[in-house]
């Protein structure tokens, strides 16, 4: 008989507690991949935020969580409607929703946990897109991203390539709003050119747009946006936030 302690009771106790009848359901209503979950179970471990997000949402004991102990909601009272999720979008390259990350409430604000997508911006000569699925979340306040444009609208992605260095290195993660694809002068995007997507300074000329980099070793990449090529260019989104890990 396993532990109560050991990661499948506690994942056991999460599908219970949320109302999951799989794996896949239970993945959904944390705003995580199913994959994650397979890999909880392979390594033995649950991450933390998991079960503080279930319990603040789903009203959830974190000591029956976490130790089976004592009673499945807080205080005793029996299930409880769950708290509303709130919906951001991620993307595809097409700019299509996709995943379904939920709104917590922190003692000093509202969290919103915003999409990881696979795909890498390129900040290089240009690389192709690969897959706009969703690798994780991560947690931002929403007053923050309120001063910055629409969360809902909001996708994370990681940068390869160091056309942008020094201010945008490889392997860092860049917060792009879709709902802001006008350029302004000097603003950085993401930019789709055909099967190419790139992150770059943009400013439109007329007829065409300017993409260019801060590593004055890449020369600017001038797209016609006339003619049949019209359609093959689209701007994004703007890049309002970057992240950057330390190892």
């Amino acid at each position: 008989m396993k532990e109560s302690t050991s990661p499948d009771m506690v994942l056991n106790r999460l599908r219970e507690g949320m109302a999951a009848k799989s794996d896949s359901e239970l993945a959904r209503k944390l705003g995580i991949s199913q994959q994650s979950i397979s890999s909880a179970r392979t390594k033995d471990r649950v991450p933390d935020s998991w079960v503080r997000a279930a319990a603040e949402r789903f009203h959830l004991s974190a000591d029956w969580l976490l130790f089976g102990i004592g009673t499945m909601f807080l205080g005793g009272e029996g299930p409880r409607e769950p708290r509303p999720a709130y919906h951001a979008r991620a993307w595809h390259g097409q700019g299509t929703p996709d995943a379904e990350p939920e709104r917590f409430l922190a003692t000093d604000g509202e969290i919103i946990m915003i999409p990881m997508v696979e795909a890498r911006l390129s900040a290089g000569g240009g690389s192709f897109e690969t897959s706009g699925s969703v690798e994780r979340h991560y947690a931002f306040r929403m007053d923050f991203l309120r001063r910055k444009g629409q969360p809902a609208q909001m996708a994370l992605m990681r940068v390869d390539g160091d056309s942008m260095a020094p201010e945008i290195q490889n392997g860092d993660a860049v917060l792009i709003d879709q709902s802001q694809s006008a350029p302004r002068p000097g603003g950085t995007y993401a930019v789709s050119v055909e099967d190419m997507i790139y992150l770059k300074v943009v400013n439109a000329e007329p007829g065409k747009l300017v993409l260019t980099s801060h590593n004055p070793a890449y020369a600017p990449i001038a797209v016609d946006t006339r003619g049949q090529l019209e359609n093959t260019v689209r701007i994004i989104g703007r890049v309002v936030w970057l992240g950057r890990e330390f190892f």
